[in-house]
């Protein structure tokens, strides 16, 4: 498969990637394109490995976790109001929830919101995540387990069943 072939078929899965990843779209598309401009020039070699895209994605987490720019959030305080959880939620709390819970895994740090993406978003084994973060499957066990004992005391369990992958 050449580059250009690549790039047209897998740009938008490697972008939602990166946004999830990353949980700002002007970072992720800048993460991305960065990516894609090395991956480009050392296409002879990645274009030979089993799984182009893998080799790609784990580029995408490397230049994520190595990112110099911070960037600043300002996040609304919660209301504390309650959920009649007898009705079904409407189209708009349902963004909110969603939104509520990507602003929480940006709070979390890089290794572990990447661990969580890697899991959850992209449905990858321990052992394929120690792999692309060079790290142990029992490392990645020890950050995910912290990612989400910081995020059960954040949001609600209700918040963190209904979003799912394709609400990301």
């Amino acid at each position: 498969m050449r580059f250009e072939e690549f790039a047209a078929t897998r740009l938008p899965a490697v972008l939602r990637f990166a946004g999830v990843l990353t949980g700002d779209r002007a970072l992720a598309e800048d993460i991305v394109q960065e990516v894609l401009l090395r991956a480009s020039a050392r296409w002879e070699h990645i274009g030979t490995v089993d799984r182009p895209e893998l080799y790609v994605r784990k580029m995408i987490v490397n230049e994520y976790l190595s990112w110099r720019r911070k960037t600043w959030r300002i996040l609304p305080a919660g209301t504390g109001a309650e959920v009649d959880d007898r009705r079904a939620p409407d189209h708009a709390f349902q963004h909110a929830e969603r939104d509520a819970l990507l602003a929480e895994l940006g709070k979390l740090p890089r290794r572990q919101r990447a661990v969580l993406v890697l899991r959850y978003y992209e449905g990858f084994s321990d052992s394929e995540i120690a792999e692309l973060l060079g790290c142990t499957p029992g490392t990645v066990r020890g950050y995910a387990s912290r990612a989400l004992a910081a995020l059960r005391v954040e949001l609600s369990p209700r918040t963190l069943l209904q979003v799912t992958k394709e609400e990301l």
